[in-house]
């Protein structure tokens, strides 16, 4: 799989390293149970998903990345934002 870096160019999946699928909004402070779910709980879809790639061996940049699992062709993909 080529993931196309908007600094670097389309470089081959080895050199990012995967946090997995954007979550929502971080839950408030004190509710244990969502922020375990927060943390831990994935929807894990089969289909388009966005998720955060680090381009370790690269620009050190992180990404997001827009992808079908199905195939695992790449839709998209923007810097991440602070």
């Amino acid at each position: 799989m080529q993931i196309p870096c908007p600094y670097c160019g389309e470089r081959g999946v080895e050199e990012f390293s995967i946090l997995g699928e954007v979550a929502g909004p971080r839950p408030a402070d004190g509710d244990m149970a969502a922020f375990h779910a927060y943390v831990h709980l994935r929807t894990n879809e089969y289909g388009p998903t966005r998720e955060y790639w680090y381009h370790a061996n690269g620009c050190r940049r992180w990404l997001l990345v827009s992808r079908d699992t199905r195939d695992h062709s790449i839709l998209g993909v923007e810097l991440a934002q602070r």
